[in-house]
C-alpha cells in the first residue's frame, strides 16, 4: 500500500489531448473497417452456405433445420457497374509514447529496490526460522541426552548406594559376629578365671583347714581326758573318724534333696565323696564309682549342691571328707 501511494505521488502528469487522440484513432479504425468490409462484399457473386455444430455442455433441444428452396434461375448477366472510387485511407497517426522521466526512472529503482528488500527480508526470515528450529532441535537432542546421562547417573549412584549399603551391612554383620565372639571368649576366660578362682580358693581353704586341723590336734592334745564314748576303747583322746550314727544323719540331710522318678531300674549304688569346711560347709563333692545310671548319679549331686551344709557330729565336728553312697530304693 505504501508503494502504491508513493508510486502515485510520484508519477508524471497525464499529458494533455489524451482523449482527443485516443478518439480519432477509433474513428479511423472504424473507417477502415467500414471500406475494407465494403471491398470484400461487392467481388462476391454468390453466397456460399457454411454449417457449423456448436456443442454445449448443457443438453438442450435443436431447432428443426430449415429447409433449402431450389435456386431461380440464373438472370442474365448486368453489365459491369463502374468501379467506385477508392477513397484515400487517411493514415492514422499513432499515440504519442509516454514520456519516461527520472522521477519514473526513480520510482522503478525504488519499486524494485523494495521488492529487493521484501524478498530478501523474506529469505531472511525463513533462514532465521530454519535456524530457530536447528537450534530448537540441537536444544532437544541436548536435553534427551543430558536427561540420559544424569538418569544414568542417578542409576550408577543409586547401584553405588545399595552396594555401600550391602557392604556396611556385611561389615556390620562381620563386627556383631567378632564382638559376639570376643564377648564369647573374654565370659569363657571370666569363666576359667572364675573356676581356677574357685579352685584356687577351695585348695587355699583346703589348705587353712588343714592347717587348722593340724593346730586343733595340738591344741586338744594338750587337753586333759578324753572326748570318746564311754565303752569307747581306744587310748587316744579323741576317735579319728566319725560316730557310728553319723551317716544315718547326712544321708537324712541329703535324701530329701534327690529329686528322681522312682521307676528307675536296678538298685546300683552311686558313691560320692564330699570335702567339707569344719563349718560343715560343702566345698567340693566327687562321684567316685558311678551307679550305670547317669540320671541317678546327677540326681545326687545336684542334692549336694542344694544341702550345702553337713551337720555335725555328736563331738561337734565335721569331718573333712565324708564318703557315702546312695542306692535309689534305699
Amino acid at each position: 500500500m505504501h508503494a502504491a501511494q508513493d508510486s502515485i505521488s510520484f508519477a508524471p502528469p497525464k499529458p494533455p489531448g489524451m482523449l482527443r487522440a485516443l478518439g480519432l484513432a477509433l474513428l479511423a479504425h472504424a473507417l477502415l473497417l467500414i471500406a475494407l468490409t465494403w471491398s470484400v462484399h461487392w467481388k462476391q457473386t454468390e453466397v456460399a452456405s457454411v454449417e457449423a455444430e456448436i456443442w454445449s455442455s448443457v443438453s438442450q433441444q435443436a431447432a428443426p433445420k430449415a429447409v433449402e428452396e431450389a435456386p431461380p434461375p440464373p438472370a442474365p448477366e448486368p453489365p459491369a457497374p463502374p468501379a467506385p472510387p477508392v477513397k484515400a485511407i487517411e493514415k492514422v497517426q499513432p499515440p504519442p509514447e509516454p514520456v519516461v522521466t527520472d522521477a519514473d526512472i526513480a520510482l522503478e529503482r525504488a519499486r524494485k529496490k523494495h521488492e529487493a528488500d521484501k524478498r530478501a527480508q523474506a529469505e531472511q526470515e525463513k533462514q532465521e526460522k530454519q535456524e530457530k528450529a536447528l537450534r530448537e532441535k540441537a536444544r532437544l537432542e541436548k536435553e534427551k541426552l543430558e536427561a540420559q546421562k544424569a538418569q544414568k547417573t542417578q542409576q550408577e549412584a543409586d547401584k553405588a548406594e545399595k552396594q555401600r549399603a550391602e557392604e556396611k551391612r556385611a561389615e556390620d554383620k562381620r563386627t556383631k559376629e567378632k564382638k559376639a565372639a570376643q564377648e564369647k571368649q573374654a565370659q569363657e576366660a571370666l569363666d576359667a578365671k572364675k573356676g581356677d578362682a574357685q579352685k584356687a580358693k577351695a585348695q587355699a581353704d583346703a589348705k587353712a583347714l588343714a592347717a587348722q586341723r593340724d593346730a586343733n590336734l595340738k591344741r586338744m592334745a594338750g587337753l586333759a581326758g578324753a572326748s570318746g564314748a564311754a565303752d569307747a576303747g581306744g587310748s587316744a583322746l579323741q576317735s579319728s573318724g566319725p560316730s557310728a550314727g553319723y551317716g544315718g544323719k547326712v544321708i537324712a540331710k541329703v535324701r530329701p534333696n534327690i529329686v528322681f522318678p522312682d521307676n528307675i531300674e536296678g538298685n546300683a549304688a552311686a558313691e560320692v565323696d564330699v570335702r567339707c569346711a569344719p563349718d560343715g560347709t560343702i566345698v567340693s563333692r566327687k562321684l567316685t564309682k558311678s551307679s550305670g545310671n547317669k540320671a541317678w548319679d546327677e540326681a545326687v549331686l545336684k542334692a549336694l549342691d542344694k544341702t550345702e551344709t553337713m551337720p555335725r557330729d555328736t563331738d561337734g565336728r565335721v569331718p573333712s571328707l565324708i564318703q557315702m553312697s546312695f542306692r535309689p530304693k534305699d
